[in-house]
Formats: C-alpha cells, structure tokens, sequence
C-alpha cells in the first residue's frame, strides 16, 4: 500500500482547498508531478508531460478565473489511457512501433479540458487494449499496489494504477470486455462503463469498435459521474455516438428501500476463490441491511452471450482495424496478443452472422429481467491472480477474470465497479453494479450508497473514503436542481413559475463564501443580481427540484441580465441556478451584507 500524506485528490478535497485558497492548481500539480517522480513503480506511464509547460497551464488557468466562477474541473489532475489521442502526445496503445502523433485530442478529452482538467499524460495498457490482466505491454507491467505479487489488471493498467497510488484524481481508460472494471476492482477504485454512444469513442484506438467505451477511473462514484456527465455528448463524428447523448440525464437520487437487485444464483458463483464468494456474501449482507431486495438471477444467458466475445467471431473485428498495420510490421506485436488476434482467422462470415443472432436472441431472453430487478450485482472478476501465474497461462487466467465482465457490452448495458472492502489477504475486492441502457445515474447513486457502507481508503493512498453528499444534494430521476435567490423564493412574486411546473422545495442553502448581491435596478417585479467574485461571501438561495421536462421552458422564460449557470454551494455541491451579467451591476447597490433576497427586503 501506497502512503500518501498530501492533499487527497479526490474531488471534493480539492474543490474545498480551491475554494477556500490554500492551495492552487499550480501546487497541486507541483505535488503531483514530485510524487510521479519518487514513485519507482514501473509500467505506470508511458507519457508524463513536461513539468513546466503543466505548471505554466495550471498558472493560466488561475489567472483566467481569477475573478468568475471556475468551471467543473478547475484544476483536476487527470490521466489518459494511451491509446485515446491527446494533442501532441504519442497515441502508442501499447505498440511502439504503431506511434503517431494525433493533432487534435479525442472529443472525450478535449471536453474534460475545456472544463478545467488538466492532462498529466497516458498511461500504460495491455497492447492493443487486449486483456484483462495487465501483463502485456513492452513498457512494463505494474503490480498491485497492495501486493506486488498480484497483477493490477488490464487493460487499463496504467490508468488505475495512476488513481490508485495518488497520482492523479481520475484517468479515462476503455472497456470493451471488462477493462475499466476489472482493474477498478484490483485497486480499489470505481470503474465507471458508461451506456455504449454517451461517451464519443472518436480518437480511440479501436479494439472492438462496435463495442467500445471509454470508462473512467476515479476514486468515488460521484467523481466518476461528474466527469462522465462533462465527458459526454452527441458527437457526429462518431457513427455509434447516440444523439440521447447531448440532453442524458446524469442526476438520480435512489431510494434502497425500493431497489431491487438481483444477484447471481450459488452455482453461478461457482467460478469464484473463497475470498472472493466470502467478500460478495458480506456485500449482499450490507445490501439487504440498507434495505435492497435480493431476488436471485440465472446467468446462463449472461455467460453464453459473455463466451461470444473471445470464443466468438468478435475476435474477428479486433483485427479488422489493425490488419494493414500488422501486414506490414509482423514483429510489433507481443506473441500473446498476436496468438490472440490470430484466432480471428478461424471464423467466417456466416459465423459472424450465426453469432448475431444468437446474440439477439440471448438479448431478448434477458429483457424481461429488467422489469422484475432495478440492477444485477456481481463479483466484478472471480479472482485476483498472481502475475507469475498469468505469465504461465496467459489466455486462460486472462479468460476467467472476464466471467461476470464481458457480456455487458454485448448486451448495451450500463456497469459501475464499485469497492468493498479488502479480502483476509489484504487484497481488494468488489462488486460491479449493472442495469440497462440509460441507467448510468442510477447505478452511480446505487454505487455510492454500497461504497460508503464500507470504511474504506481512496485507491491505495490512504486517504480516508470521504463521506457521501447528503441525499438532498442530488435530485431525484426525472428533476434538475436549481438555487434561486430573490423573485422565485417561496412567497415572492415569480414563485409560481416553479410550482405551475411541477418544482418542489428541497432546502434551503447557501452559496459558497465567494458571492455578491446587488439589487438590480429598472427591474419589475423587483430583482436581485447575483455575482461570482472571489472576495465576495455566503448567500442564502433556496433549492429546487424541477422536473426535467419543464425546464427547458423555465430557463426560456430568464431574461437578461439574469441567466442561468452553475452556483457553487456551501458544501461544496454545484448546482443550476441565477447568475447575473456584471454589467447589470454598475449602479446598483451592493446588498451582500445582508446575506439574502428576503433580509434585504425586510430592512429597505
């Protein structure tokens, strides 16, 4: 285990020390870049970016928000799996000879910058992203940071290696079989596989391109949702991008009490070490404590459809995008990866066809399932094996971690790996919660819950589990939260404007110390402006949940100066909320002294 005694680099530690200024972007990216360079653990990075150029960017970040509100990642320190491109970085994907230098970085990544994250580099991953075990790459392999004998996992070994040992506060990995789950559980971290088409897959190295996510690594549920929710968007460069992408809810509060969670039947745990099955027991026992009903579930249909990836004509398609490379560069790839990719060379076209539909087939034997469970929970791999061993047997040991992983793309479903605990050998363990399409935010929620009923660390850090957001700071499936601050509190004149649609009060709150009012003038009914300013203080707002469907309607009836935008609460939370134009504040009266809309009212 790693120790780690600076700043934790989970969200909502580094948000707090932002915002209370005693650190900086700039710092944090210092200490970053000093623990990558004391950490001697090999086959983590294949990239780290130059020191200076990243603290000259952590500077012009400061400087641009110096006096606005930050955006969502303000000076989050992130990774990216090598073989998603990232501007004037080599995209290798584990293949040196397969370089180049991609000009413009991958949608996914370029909307994480544009929110304020900063890249550290690209990590290492199985060659080509085949694998789950994270042996196979010419830069190295990175042992477990909890036993150095145990493999990290693949194939976006380098990415949670990364989180795990507090090098980063995220990193964007892939998953077409499993390979942003397995290693999430091998490090004790979230894994986030997003529904296929909300993530663009453009700028990725295809493996499995009608298969293919890109997965996030982070420390907790709520991390990895927020950065899925800025990474996601309709991309039309992307033919498997899904236009429900753009306006995808991320937002769900759930409560256990009404959750219905199947989990797989004893013989379909049969896979499993006794550590393992012992760890999912204490799970299940922790599930049914908060309430979740347990319904048991046949996996037979989830593992035929699982045994159609590798032992099926799918193996075809991960070659079908490499083939010019490797015809013309026969000794670049590993011996394992190229027995591997070889296999497609034993199917035929009616075989791929036999395989569709019988996959369709299996899908639609699956679909009833979702009305009587809300989510399948599993081991996310039914062991953790010992890097020696996978080098004796590489495909087999590599075939078993993907017993509970590798349907889930074949069918469009949803995952989250999720953190419970530690095994009596001290190596972690834990479950991948998993539903249908579309129901990231809920599997998110349902995570959050399961990981916080654990006393836990961060990755492999020591840095304590940070407790979960209150249930009020997230909004129910269906409704967008939004802070109000003057004409639509409770008993004042556009109130109504939230209650005609449906709106219901949440609670009251306060802004982050980093806010002024002004009472605007010319302005019917009367109106207060509020303004993000860094020397500004706590302004009481009022939480609202309104449904999502009605609030696209509310918005278009804002005019200006006022407008709709992120407001940064005490806690820490962000949500929607008014914000006011500064220009609209020349010549009005400065009333944060009050601290609120109604205090003002009462004294003018």
């Amino acid at each position: 285990m790693v120790s780690n005694e600076s700043l934790p680099l989970n969200f909502a530690s580094l948000r707090r020390a932002y915002r209370e200024g005693t650190t900086t972007p700039a710092n944090v990216v210092a200490s970053v870049l000093e623990t990558i360079s004391r950490d001697t653990t090999p086959g983590i990075w294949i990239h780290v970016r130059d020191g200076q150029q990243l603290i000259s960017e952590a500077h012009s970040l400061q400087h641009a928000f110096a006096r606005s509100a930050p955006p969502p990642l303000y000076g989050i320190p992130f990774a990216v799996k090598d073989n998603t491109d990232v501007t004037g970085i080599p995209t290798t994907a584990g293949c040196p000879d397969f370089a180049y230098v991609p000009q413009d970085s991958a949608p996914v990544v370029a909307r994480l910058l544009a929110a304020g994250a900063i890249c550290i580099g690209k990590t290492n991953l199985d060659q080509f992203a085949t694998g789950l075990v994270g042996v196979r790459s010419p830069y190295g392999i990175p042992p477990n940071p909890f036993d150095a004998r145990y493999v990290t996992g693949g194939s976006s070994s380098g990415s949670a290696a990364a989180v795990a040992r507090g090098h980063v506060a995220f990193a964007l990995g892939t998953d077409t079989a499993g390979s942003g789950r397995v290693p999430a559980a091998f490090n004790n971290l979230v894994g986030l596989k997003p529904s296929g088409g909300l993530l663009s897959t453009r700028g990725v190295v295809p493996a499995c391109r009608s298969l293919d996510c890109v997965s996030v690594l982070a420390f907790t549920c709520e991390d990895a949702r927020d950065v899925a929710a800025i990474a996601a968007g309709f991309d039309a460069g992307d033919p498997y991008s899904s236009p429900a992408a753009e306006n995808f809810s991320w937002s769900c509060q759930l409560d256990p009490h009404r959750l219905r969670a199947g989990i797989p039947r004893t013989v379909d745990r049969s896979a499993c070490d006794r550590q393992t099955l012992e760890q999912f027991d204490g799970a299940c026992a922790k599930l049914e404590a908060m309430g979740v009903r347990l319904h048991e579930v046949d996996m037979s249909p989830f593992f035929e459809t699982g045994g159609l990836l590798y032992g099926g004509p799918w193996i075809a398609e991960r070659i079908a995008g490499l083939q010019p490379f490797i015809g013309s560069h026969p000794g670049s790839l590993l011996p394992v990866i190229r027995t591997v990719l070889t296999q497609a060379e034993t199917y035929s076209a009616s075989d791929a066809f036999r395989a569709l539909h019988r996959l369709a087939g299996l899908e639609r034997s699956i679909e009833p399932l979702w009305s009587r469970i809300d989510a399948l929970v599993v081991p996310t791999a039914p062991t953790v094996p010992r890097i020696e061993e996978v080098m004796a047997d590489p495909i087999e040991v590599n075939a078993r971690l993907g017993r509970y992983a590798t349907f889930v793309n074949l069918l469009r479903l949803a995952a989250v790996a999720v953190p419970i605990g530690r095994r009596n050998d001290g190596l972690p363990a834990g479950v991948t919660i998993i539903g249908p399409w579309g129901s990231d935010a809920s599997l998110a929620d349902f995570g959050s819950a399961l990981h916080s009923a654990y006393s836990n660390t961060l990755g492999a850090t020591g840095w304590p589990l940070p407790g979960r957001p209150s249930p009020d700071s997230q909004p129910r499936q269906g409704h967008i939260l939004l802070a109000v601050v003057g004409a639509h509190l409770r008993g004042q004149p556009l109130n109504h404007q939230l209650t005609d649609r449906g709106a219901t009060l949440v609670r009251a709150a306060r802004t982050a110390p980093s806010y002024r009012l002004f009472a605007l003038t010319g302005t019917q009914p009367a109106k207060p402006g509020l303004v993000r300013d860094a020397k500004g203080t706590g302004i009481e707002v009022e939480v609202w949940a309104v449904p999502a469907d009605s609030f696209g309607s509310f918005v278009a009836a804002v005019s200006a100066p006022l407008c709709i935008g992120q407001i940064e609460l005490e806690d820490g939370t962000r949500v929607h909320g008014f914000l006011c134009e500064s220009h609209a504040t020349s010549g009005a009266t400065d009333i944060s002294a009050f601290g609120g809309w109604r205090a003002y009212l009462e004294c003018e």
